[in-house]
C-alpha cells in the first residue's frame, strides 16, 4: 500500500490586523481538513505583516513566547480540531531582548513537538532582520509527527544548502519553507532553488510565499507557493502569484526510498572531503 500523504500549505495577504489574519488561517485549515489534509503549513510570521520592511522598534509588539503565546497555544486546539500537523511560523519573544524568527510545529494531536529558529537573518533593504532577530541556535530539529518526519527552513535559509543537508541526514521526508520574498532577481530563484534542494537532498519541499504588497512597505510578494517532489517535479499547479490561495496535494512519500536508492547521494558524499567547508 502506497504511503501517501496528503499535506496542504497556505499562502495569504495581510488582512490589517493579527486577529483576522488568524481567523483566516483557522478557516483555511478547517478547509484543508475537509479535504483529507494531514499535515499543513503557514507563511513566515503568518499573524503578523512582514515588518522588517522597516526598522523600528514598535514592531517589537508582534512578538510572543513560544510555545506559551497566544498564537501557538491556539493553533494548538486547532490541531487538536482538525486532527492536523500544523507549522507555525511567529515572531518569538524568549526573553527581555532575545527575539527569533520561528515555526513551532504542533502534531495533531495537538501536542507541541518542538519549533525551528530561523539561523540565516539577512540585513538589506526590504529586509531588516537584523534588527529584529537573532541567528538560530536550536540546529536543524526534525520533527516525529503523524505524518512522518518533517523539517522546516525558513526563507533566506534556502540560499545555504548545508541547513537542506543537515535536515536530510536528520531523517526529513518533508520540508516546510515558509518565506516572505517578493519581486525580482529572487522570482527565478525561487522556482530553481527549492527544486534543486529537493534532488540534492531526496525530500518534498513545501514552498510558502506571501502575497501582495504590504502597508510597511513597498515589497510586491508574489506568492507561487508549491510543493516539490524528491526529483524536483512540481506536484500540481504553482499557486497564483496575485491572489490568497490554499494547496492541498498528495505527497507519495514512497518515492523517497525510490530516489535514494536510484540516486545514493547519502551513500557517496564524502564527509571526510569537506573539511574546509566549515572553516570562517
Amino acid at each position: 500500500m502506497a504511503n501517501i500523504v496528503r499535506a496542504a500549505l497556505v499562502q495569504t495577504k495581510w488582512t490589517g490586523d493579527t486577529e483576522s489574519m488568524i481567523q483566516q488561517h483557522e478557516q483555511y485549515a478547517r478547509a484543508a481538513a475537509e479535504q483529507g489534509a494531514k499535515v499543513l503549513g503557514f507563511q513566515e510570521v503568518f499573524n503578523a505583516p512582514y515588518f522588517p520592511q522597516v526598522q523600528e522598534a514598535e514592531h517589537h509588539r508582534w512578538a510572543e513566547p513560544v510555545p506559551d503565546g497566544p498564537t501557538v497555544r491556539r493553533m494548538q486546539e486547532l490541531a487538536r480540531e482538525t486532527g492536523m500537523v500544523l507549522v507555525v511560523p511567529v515572531y518569538e519573544l524568549e526573553d527581555s531582548g532575545f527575539y527569533y524568527n520561528t515555526a513551532a510545529v504542533i502534531d495533531a494531536d495537538g501536542s507541541f513537538l518542538g519549533k525551528y529558529r530561523k539561523h540565516h537573518i539577512p540585513q538589506v533593504k526590504g529586509f531588516w532582520e537584523k534588527y529584529y532577530f537573532r541567528p538560530g541556535n536550536l540546529g536543524w530539529p526534525v520533527f516525529d509527527t503523524a505524518v512522518g518526519r518533517i523539517g522546516v527552513y525558513i526563507c533566506y535559509d534556502r540560499h545555504f544548502p548545508e541547513g537542506w543537508r543537515a535536515l536530510g541526514l536528520a531523517g526529513a521526508q518533508l520540508v516546510y519553507n515558509p518565506s516572505a520574498t517578493s519581486r525580482g532577481l529572487s522570482a527565478y530563484l525561487w522556482q530553481l532553488e527549492q527544486p534543486a534542494a529537493a534532488v540534492a537532498n531526496e525530500y518534498f519541499i513545501a514552498a510558502i510565499n506571501r502575497v501582495g504588497v504590504e502597508e510597511y512597505g513597498d515589497n510586491d510578494f508574489y506568492g507561487t507557493s508549491y510543493f516539490v517532489d524528491p526529483r524536483g517535479q512540481f506536484v500540481g499547479d504553482v499557486a497564483s502569484d496575485k491572489e490568497d490561495e490554499l494547496v492541498v496535494r498528495d505527497l507519495d512519500f514512497d518515492m523517497i526510498d525510490e530516489v535514494r536508492q536510484q540516486w545514493a547521494f547519502y551513500r557517496d558524499r564524502r564527509p571526510d572531503a569537506y573539511q574546509g567547508l566549515v572553516q570562517p
